[in-house]
């Protein structure tokens, strides 16, 4: 195996192993819905998926703190320049601090103005009131642990993410579970020591987002912890708290500044996409609500195994900038690339073999079921299409490419829409026309929904392909 496979594996595989159990943790939290009352079961996911729907909606817009910190630390690694990835930790630490403050202090105003556009069974938006009022209160460790990622990915620090990231989701697990369901450990005899024994009943619904908590500060005290015993002295050894609010405001910061301005706009666009998305199968009742959110989660189960890979093209790509090597970046492209369309052809296969075993994973309401495989041809279509899509976002991340990023976003959010305005339209007067069932309606609307979904990744993928020589091979060079 030659070197730029073993760079871009040492990247991609930590990354993988961590988000794996990334989707574990939605799929548990919707099975765990999905299973505290067989007849409410629609409710409660729903109830699940608003509530995660509203932290996406905040903490999307804050996902410069992930991708700028990597682009920009991945390209003063470079160059060696070990005082720049100081400066750019700082900033984005400093900046996640005071955001996470403000949203836990704003927090009514969040969901005043987010149900203004969202329409819902009262029950499902008084479950996902309760859900986000818990959560809320994680935000500062939330923004944090996103300002580190970067960082360390940018460091070309693969195992630290994926360390924190496992301990994250592996906490959250289990202390949804315990929390939620309860668990009983009977009593134990160890010699000396007597165990009696621990019984707690659990609190249901509430346990989810208190096991959400508790899992992001525990993964802040790890990567904390990180920090300070792997980089503290080679790169905050001569670093004082003057320097850290001095990143702030130094020659350095209107680049940093301006790279987010433009990933904001792209936070924004992705925001109305996937916000869009569940908004619009809320509109068509809580059993379409459910089960457009089941397909979602394993539809993402794919990126999160393909942007392992993205992850390596982000941080590589970046380094070789930095270091001016134009042939190394482009080597590095075309390898991850290769690594990224063997994930697909794997994935294409696994989703058409078990789309509804991966189901029953979810949910035991036959309703739900019945209404979910409806898509399940879906599946096999995210690793065809969404493989180039979610591979070039981290290339084009690591080119620190803003503009092209902010430019194929705005793009991606108005294919969506349109794609679901103009089929959403000749579905109405094709039911008029016809007198389509409501039922039929219902399911017709989120194979539409599905469609304009999948637009959005298509626009993504030839966008950047057509302007990769520019944006990746050129303009960082000049």
């Amino acid at each position: 195996m030659n070197s730029i496979n073993k760079d871009i594996l040492k990247l991609a595989v930590p990354s993988i192993l961590a988000n794996i159990t990334v989707p574990l943790v939605g799929m548990v939290d919707i099975a765990i819905a999905g299973h505290l009352e067989k007849t409410a079961a629609a409710v409660l996911i729903g109830g699940i998926t608003v509530g995660s729907m509203i932290f996406d909606l905040l903490y999307w817009s804050f996902g410069f703190l992930r991708v700028g910190t990597g682009g920009l630390t991945a390209q003063a690694c470079g160059k060696g320049d070990m005082k720049a990835s100081a400066d750019i930790f700082s900033r984005a630490i400093l900046i996640s601090a005071i955001a996470g403050t403000i949203l836990i202090a704003l927090q009514w105003a969040v969901t005043d103005f987010v149900f203004l556009f969202i329409k819902c069974s009262p029950e499902v938006r008084t479950l996902a009131m309760r859900y986000f009022f818990i959560r809320i209160w994680a935000a500062p460790a939330t923004l944090s642990l996103m300002a580190f990622k970067g960082w360390f990915i940018g460091m070309q620090d693969g195992v630290s993410p994926m360390a924190s990231d496992l301990i994250i989701n592996i906490v959250n697990i289990i202390s949804s579970l315990a929390l939620a369901l309860g668990f009983d450990i009977g009593p134990a005899d160890f010699g000396p020591l007597q165990f009696h024994g621990l019984s707690f009943k659990g609190i249901g619904y509430d346990g989810v987002a208190y096991g959400t908590v508790i899992a992001q500060y525990t993964g802040l005290l790890f990567v904390s912890a990180v920090m300070i015993f792997k980089y503290g002295k080679k790169i905050f050894g001569r670093y004082s708290l003057q320097d850290a609010f001095r990143s702030l405001s130094d020659r350095n910061s209107g680049e940093f500044f301006k790279l987010n301005a433009d990933l904001i706009i792209r936070s924004l666009c992705f925001i109305g996409i996937y916000i869009g998305y569940t908004i619009i199968s809320a509109n068509y009742g809580d059993l379409m609500l459910a089960s457009s959110s089941i397909i979602m989660k394993l539809l993402m189960i794919f990126s999160f195994f393909t942007d392992g890979f993205s992850y390596a093209g982000e941080a590589l790509t970046g380094r070789y900038i930095g270091m001016n090597n134009k042939d190394m970046t482009k080597k590095t492209i075309s390898h991850v690339f290769l690594w990224s369309i063997g994930v697909a052809a794997i994935f294409i296969a696994v989703y058409g073999a078990i789309g509804m075993p991966l189901l029953r994973i979810m949910t035991s309401d036959e309703s739900v079921l019945k209404a979910a495989g409806q898509f399940l041809p879906w599946l096999p279509a995210m690793p065809l299409i969404g493989c180039a899509a979610f591979t070039w976002d981290g290339i084009y991340i690591g080119a620190t490419a803003s503009k092209a990023i902010r430019n194929v976003s705005v793009l991606a959010v108005i294919a969506f829409f349109a794609v679901w305005f103009t089929g959403s339209s000749l579905l109405s007067a094709y039911g008029n026309s016809v007198n389509l069932s409501q039922t039929r309606h219902e399911a017709i609307a989120i194979h539409i929904l599905m469609a304009a979904y999948f637009a959005h990744l298509l626009v993504r993928t030839l966008y950047q392909s057509i302007k990769y020589k520019k944006e990746i091979l050129v303009n960082p060079f000049k």
